[in-house]
């Protein structure tokens, strides 16, 4: 079958944009099986939806079968464009709701992982407020590394995001959120807790795990220490080292407080061997107005205002 046409494409109108987010959802899951837990519709209508797709723009987007699933160089071009194309249409759709004083549209946030643990829940809590003032805002989280989040906040596909203070980019806009201390573990039947003076040297004998995802310049020097055997793409991936017993790591106190309380692992030297991680909410600067954002943010100040006295 032959998908390119000589005439340009028109006028996008209501079902192209109905096509192009099974689209987008279908290359975010990665295949038509798993897209339709996520799109509440079979394979066969996915399947449907994109050969639609694919005949009003005469392109193949997709290659699929008992080879798996996989863009074509064109798909992938159609993908981010479709991605610019959703947002625009959302935030003018959120515009036009904010003209109207109603809270009605969708919030697309971007969290890092092992959050949901912070004592400190206002993410949390101004999301229940948000939802309380417009009962019909639809909030999309998806939980991607800070790089990814600064990203899409960036290129408008995320609203705003939730990020560690690593550097600070020109094109965003900070609101501080949590202080997160991190402090060294280890199984409680490891060898280390017998040590009576832990020294530099003395962790240095010990097999540790070390992040493998970005660090600040003085996180990075807590670790130097530490004799690197191994690395994790993120902290359940240290945690689950550090329940092997076969190594030490730092975990976030929070996150780390479901062991602690189990017995399973315990803190090593806490008033020594520790450091703070700082997390910020991120938006775009000189954003469009976006009523429903607005609003959110407008809860998140008053939380934390509330937590500093």
């Amino acid at each position: 079958m032959t998908y390119r046409k000589a005439t340009p494409m028109g006028q996008p109108g209501d079902s192209d944009l109905r096509l192009l987010r099974i689209y987008r959802k279908v290359v975010e899951c990665g295949g038509f099986s798993a897209a339709e837990v996520e799109l509440g519709i079979s394979r066969a209508a996915i399947s449907m939806a994109m050969s639609d797709l694919e005949t009003r723009l005469g392109l193949r987007l997709c290659q699929r079968g008992r080879s798996g699933f996989a863009l074509t160089s064109e798909g992938a071009e159609v993908y981010e464009l479709a991605l610019q194309l959703l947002a625009a249409t959302e935030g003018f759709r959120t515009q036009v709701n904010g003209l109207h004083a109603q809270l009605k549209g969708e919030l697309n946030i971007g969290i890092t992982d092992n959050l949901v643990t912070m004592p400190e829940m206002h993410i949390t809590h101004a999301l229940s407020a948000l939802k309380e003032r417009g009962p019909d805002v639809r909030i999309n989280i998806r939980m991607i590394p800070p790089s990814d989040i600064e990203l899409a906040v960036l290129d408008g596909r995320l609203h705003t995001g939730v990020t560690p203070d690593l550097k600070t980019l020109p094109g965003l806009d900070y609101l501080a959120l949590y202080e997160e201390a991190s402090q060294l573990y280890c199984a409680a039947n490891h060898p280390l807790l017998e040590v009576k003076n832990i020294t530099r040297v003395i962790l240095a004998s010990y097999d540790a795990v070390v992040p493998a995802y970005a660090q600040t310049p003085e996180i990075k020097a807590v670790h130097e220490p530490l004799k690197a055997s191994a690395s994790a793409t993120d902290r359940e991936g240290v945690a689950f080292l550090i329940l092997s017993g076969r190594y030490i790591g730092y975990l976030p106190t929070h996150y780390a407080e479901r062991w602690v309380r189990n017995g399973q692992i315990k803190a090593v030297a806490p008033q020594k061997w520790h450091y703070l991680t700082r997390y910020s909410a991120i938006t775009r600067k000189g954003g469009l107005p976006n009523l429903v954002l607005e609003s959110y943010l407008a809860e998140l100040n008053q939380l934390i205002k509330k937590n500093q006295k």
